[in-house]
């Protein structure tokens, strides 16, 4: 991070915003509360930068607050005020920290303003006529990336040359000319989301669209026309109906949409989601090839809607996805399907032990690599579901999933919270059950009673 902090120092003394001693570095998001997002951007489609401007909506959560800080990024800061009035931005570590004149009282609501520009370091792909964001959402913008629980409202207008096709979040509002001759294009989210899941595309995209009950579904992409679209896609509608009645509650968005790109790409966003043309199923009936439609979907409803509230519980998050991935695959192709996937994700797991390495699904260590971090997360969440669901009965499992999801629609959770659930649809004490595989033996008073 050298080259970035010597970056942003440059900016803020040629623009007089570093001025007296610097204040400790605290951890992104800690004192506040972001509300809103929003964005004006303007993406570089050949050189793959950006530059824009950017209001933070934000309230303090403790008294005498000096600082915000937010994720670390290599963007130059090239101007910030808070409510108007300078504040001084600085690069230390991992974050990106904003230092406050005056301390904010708890409970004080602010408008934090930065111009930005730069190459993002992670995020950001395509090719020489598009561009399109995947997960590092705080390297293209000023947010908090691992802050799940933190969910907040988000609108981006995107500056770009006319005729190109624009993707976002929730559904573009207004299309209108820009003097450059070029377009703006409005995008607003229809409720809060956590910041990882902000994103964009812009392209020339081939479009098709189709409808399942209220819901529009909507296949782009540059790579493949609109018949290749229609077959890759094809179980996307019957995939919308299954998780719709597992989760007791209809795709929580009214347009999803799913951007085709080269390689291996499976990132959902939060209303849509970027899949790779390697990631997909070259046959649409081979159930050994059909996953990233369903997981990046299923996400819709287990991460999007109801989030972890922290990293500690990304099992909620990657383990149900990765379990209805399979459940999928059962009323689809059978039984057999299911077991596959489950065989996967107990390969993984095994590999991860054999490593030496296993560890509860709501353990907030470090993990050695992220592949063992998935080896527990993922795989382990998911076989713990299914041993879930082969514990409570079909009737009591599925019950408590809808239960888990109807209740927290919107918020965040954390493992407690779905216990909570299994327990209330089979009135059954499962305290036994989620300290072997989710708490630990060894963390007594971790699943605490009221």
């Amino acid at each position: 991070m050298a080259h970035v902090k010597t970056k942003l120092v440059r900016a803020a003394l040629a623009i007089g915003l570093l001025t007296g001693p610097a204040l400790a570095a605290a951890a992104p998001g800690e004192g506040f509360d972001v509300t809103r997002y929003d964005l004006a951007l303007t993406p570089d489609i050949p050189n793959g930068t950006v530059a824009g401007r950017e209001v933070i909506t934000l309230r303090a959560t403790r008294d005498g607050l000096q600082r915000l800080d937010f994720s670390g990024n290599g963007l130059t800061i090239d101007k910030a005020t808070l409510d108007g009035v300078p504040v001084t931005a600085r690069s230390e570590d991992d974050g990106l920290g904003f230092a406050l004149g005056q301390p904010l009282k708890r409970g004080r609501a602010v408008r934090l303003e930065v111009q930005y520009h730069g190459r993002p370091a992670r995020g950001l792909s395509g090719s020489a006529t598009s561009l399109y964001t995947s997960y590092f959402a705080c390297d293209w913008m000023i947010c908090l990336q691992d802050q799940f629980g933190d969910k907040a409202a988000f609108s981006l207008a995107l500056h770009v040359p006319a005729g190109m096709e624009t993707l976002s979040v929730g559904r573009k509002v207004a299309k209108t000319p820009a003097p450059d001759g070029g377009e703006l294009h409005r995008w607003t989210a229809p409720r809060p989301y956590s910041a990882y899941l902000f994103g964009f595309a812009v392209g020339r995209f081939a479009r098709v669209e189709e409808r399942v009950g209220s819901a529009r579904l909507t296949y782009l992409s540059e790579v493949a026309d609109a018949d290749e679209l229609k077959r890759r896609f094809a179980p996307t509608g019957d995939m919308v109906r299954f998780f719709a009645d597992k989760a007791g509650a209809p795709l929580p968005v009214s347009e999803y949409s799913q951007l085709l790109v080269k390689g291996r790409e499976a990132q959902e966003a939060a209303t849509y989601s970027v899949l790779g043309v390697e990631a997909l199923a070259t046959n649409a009936d081979d159930p050994a090839q059909d996953w990233a439609i369903a997981h990046e979907l299923a996400h819709q409803w287990w991460g999007n809607l109801v989030t972890c509230a922290t990293l500690k519980d990304f099992w909620l998050n990657e383990g149900v996805t990765t379990f209805m991935t399979a459940a999928w695959k059962e009323h689809r192709y059978g039984r057999a399907a299911y077991d596959a996937e489950l065989a996967v994700a107990r390969g993984r797991l095994d590999k991860a032990r054999a490593a030496g390495f296993d560890k509860p699904l709501a353990w907030d260590g470090r993990y050695p690599s992220l592949a063992t971090r998935r080896a527990v997360q993922y795989s382990k969440g998911a076989l713990f579901m299914d041993h879930l669901r082969t514990t409570l009965g079909e009737r009591a499992f599925w019950a408590g999933l809808r239960r888990y999801t109807r209740a927290h629609a919107g918020g965040a959770v954390t493992s407690l919270d779905f216990e909570r659930a299994m327990e209330a649809s089979s009135g059954r004490d499962l305290r036994p059950l989620f300290a072997e595989w989710v708490f630990g033996a060894d963390a007594p008073g971790s699943v605490p009673r009221p």
